[in-house]
């Protein structure tokens, strides 16, 4: 039985052109084993077996980008504290060879990276032909935790403007225009928005302030955060209404279930690889005679 692919595209991709609302997107999938992946109904039963045939896909079609190395895959991961963007990366990328794969987690920009345009700091990071690279929050944190604490814009230096307002708009379309000119040069850009409901996000805090093996993780700002949980919600509205495109779409995962976002994901990408129709390169003539020539001094010995 064919994947049913289409159906999670259909249930996550966020429409192009079209005003958002979070509140119409389910944080949990409760009924979805409906839905089936490698012949399995998508059960929490299942899940580790349907990850773990996606992750052979993933290691197979990783290894036709890496030869082929005129695309790249940058996929990008955006949520709210505790929403599992590391539990993705540690699951779901698990089966990668690490040389092909690159982990970037953007945190505080440093003085040197403030003096420069809020872009700069990632264009290191991003992926080179054959590779694929992981954002661990992104060049998206300037139009959210930014828009949310407007008091960061002062550290940015930026030229006198009277229109607050017009800046995000701004940066919505610097973003538009840098990954559409990405995805012309071979970039192939996916980009998640784990959707957590903060019931959920009180839960894992406090799982990890009770187990001393987690407490490492807990960062007591985060709690702050929790109390602008509505402007959040707001700004990521604005955000992923304003910088889904045709070229470079956002997807909305339910959080809730880390079985599922973490199966949901792996699909998308091993699907999204595949459909590039990529294929190992053949030899050209001179290539294939000096193949045949090592072959022949090889059988000599």
């Amino acid at each position: 039985m064919d994947d049913d692919n289409d159906k999670v595209m259909a249930r996550t991709l966020v429409p192009l052109g079209k005003k958002i609302k979070l509140e119409e997107y389910q944080t949990s999938w409760k009924e979805c084993d409906d839905l089936r992946f490698s012949g399995l109904r998508l059960t929490k039963e299942n899940a580790e077996k349907i990850l773990e045939k996606s992750r052979e896909k993933l290691e197979s079609v990783q290894e036709l980008l890496w030869a082929e190395a005129s695309h790249s895959l940058l996929i990008i991961l955006q949520g709210m504290d505790a929403a599992g963007k590391d539990s993705i990366i540690e699951h779901v990328m698990s089966g990668v060879n690490p040389q092909g794969c690159e982990v970037t987690e953007f945190k505080i920009p440093s003085e040197r990276e403030l003096d420069h345009d809020f872009m700069w700091r990632c264009y290191n990071y991003l992926p080179e032909r054959g590779k694929i690279g992981i954002f661990n929050r992104s060049y998206y944190e300037e139009v959210l935790v930014v828009k949310v604490h407007r008091e960061l814009l002062d550290r940015q230096k930026l030229p006198e403007r009277k229109n607050q307002k017009g800046l995000w708009k701004e940066r919505y379309e610097s973003i538009n225009d840098i990954e559409r000119h990405l995805v012309r040069n071979g970039t192939v850009i996916l980009k998640f928005f784990l959707n957590e409901s903060r019931e959920e996000q009180k839960e894992r805090f406090l799982a990890r302030l009770n187990d001393p093996k987690k407490q490492w993780k807990f960062n007591p700002a985060d709690v702050v955060e929790r109390e602008f949980w509505d402007s959040y919600m707001k700004a990521y509205e604005d955000m992923l209404s304003a910088t889904s495109t045709e070229e470079s779409p956002w997807f909305i995962i339910p959080a809730d279930q880390k079985w599922l976002s973490r199966t949901l994901v792996s699909n998308i990408i091993t699907q999204t690889i595949e459909s590039l129709n990529i294929h190992f390169p053949k030899p050209s003539e001179e290539a294939m005679k000096a193949l045949e020539d090592a072959k022949r001094r090889l059988m000599k010995e």
